[in-house]
């Protein structure tokens, strides 16, 4: 981490607007965002996937935040106001709620940069001299300190934060950049299905995080040459990025580790399969995500809630959690709760083996029921007598959605 009593990064942090984008719709998530941004959706127990960016900027010093908003808004715009709303403006802090409103035309949100061309008389009214561009759905914990001052080191225009990650976790998914001897930017592809290795691995190539740190004046110039351009998609990612690398000082800022120098721990949750493993993955010994770390805290609004409670010790039933996060106000009723995540509110009646499953808030599970590698819904009633994740034909029949490698996803309409 940055050392913040330099003066130097405390100086940059406050001359700095973040602004974050979440209005994904998060289509690949399926039923869990039919309902929900998927900013908004739950993750780790009592948090939801917006805190980590939020928080993030808190901890890195950054105190002006925006918040674009746009796909089903409702939940994540009630959870900002109850979790991120005390904010001293007259120190100049606040966590401000962008939504659509066509204040530059009579569109909604067209594209990512269109998001902020909208937005360009809040910028200004702000008038900061750097802008962090975050996305709103991804996990990790960054000091942004670092990615500043390495910015203002280059005397760069634009940089990107960037991974180096397996071209197999790239390919389609995620920008792919090609830097010189010095990190400059010298080409950029969006999503490639066959991504440029980098030059000393070739299973490697170095990924955009989504993250950008803009000069303000460059950013604004940049977004109304964007909106000019009828052939635009007014995108970062497909647009934005690549129009400013021929003619300006565009780098690369290689995230990792700041205690080891490796690979630093990031999740896009944009799958079932990646939402169930980010979230399993906190259960281990030593996770790579230390949700503990109290100089590091993730923040979030949270429902006061009694502890977790478990009943029953006898031999016929017992309710007990093994290798498991199990959170506020959760009943675990004469049950066997295995390598799982539990959120708020949950309550499991007896007899039930719920194993490496990921169980959203205020949930409830009948008696007699077996969950394997589930994905249970929030306010999702389980009838007694259920077995999930079992037998795949039988899910399929019953109308479960069934991911890639396997897990099932169960939400309150299927059971309707």
């Amino acid at each position: 981490m940055v050392d913040f009593q330099s003066r130097y990064v405390s100086q940059l942090t406050k001359e700095t607007l973040a602004i974050v984008l979440a209005g994904g719709k998060g289509q690949r998530l399926h039923e869990l965002t039919r309902k929900r941004a998927k900013p908004a959706l739950h993750f780790g127990g009592k948090f939801r996937l917006i805190d980590f960016p939020l928080s993030n900027s808190i901890n890195s010093g950054i105190r002006r935040i925006g918040v674009l908003t746009q796909y089903k808004s409702h939940s994540l715009m009630r959870h900002i106001m109850r979790g991120w709303g005390n904010f001293n403006r007259d120190l100049g802090e606040f966590v401000d709620l962008l939504p659509a409103s066509q204040q530059q035309s009579e569109n909604w949100y067209q594209g990512t940069a269109d998001a902020f061309y909208q937005n360009i008389p809040f910028i200004e009214a702000v008038n900061p001299k750097y802008v962090v561009v975050l996305a709103g759905d991804q996990v990790y914990r960054m000091d942004y300190g670092s990615i500043l001052a390495e910015h203002v080191e280059n005397d760069a225009n634009l940089t990107v934060a960037c991974l180096q990650v397996d071209k197999s976790i790239a390919a389609g998914q995620l920008g792919v950049v090609g830097v010189n001897q010095c990190n400059q930017i010298v080409d950029f592809e969006e999503k490639p299905l066959h991504p440029k290795p980098v030059p000393d691995d070739p299973t490697q190539c170095l990924a955009s995080m989504g993250i950008y740190v803009f000069n303000k004046d460059f950013l604004i110039r940049c977004l109304c040459n964007d909106a000019g351009r009828g052939d635009s998609d007014h995108d970062f990612g497909k647009n934005i990025i690549p129009s400013c690398i021929p003619s300006n000082d565009v780098y690369a800022f290689r995230y990792t580790d700041d205690a080891t120098g490796q690979q630093a721990y990031w999740r896009d949750v944009g799958t079932l399969d990646t939402f169930w493993q980010a979230n399993l993955e906190l259960i281990s010994p030593l996770p790579s995500l230390n949700l503990y770390d109290e100089k590091w805290p993730i923040w979030t609004y949270q429902q006061q809630l009694p502890p977790a409670k478990f009943v029953f010790n006898d031999e016929q039933r017992r309710g007990y959690a093994v290798d498991s996060m199990i959170s506020a106000g959760c009943i675990i009723s004469g049950s066997k709760i295995d390598q799982s995540v539990l959120f708020n509110g949950v309550r499991i009646h007896s007899y039930s083996d719920i194993h490496q499953s990921v169980v959203l808030p205020r949930a409830e599970i009948g008696r007699h029921c077996r969950l394997h590698k589930v994905i249970v819904d929030s306010h999702c009633h389980i009838p007694a007598n259920t077995s999930i994740g079992i037998d795949v034909e039988q899910d399929r029949a019953r109308g479960f959605r069934i991911s890639q490698h396997g897990v099932v996803l169960v939400t309150q309409d299927m059971f309707e």
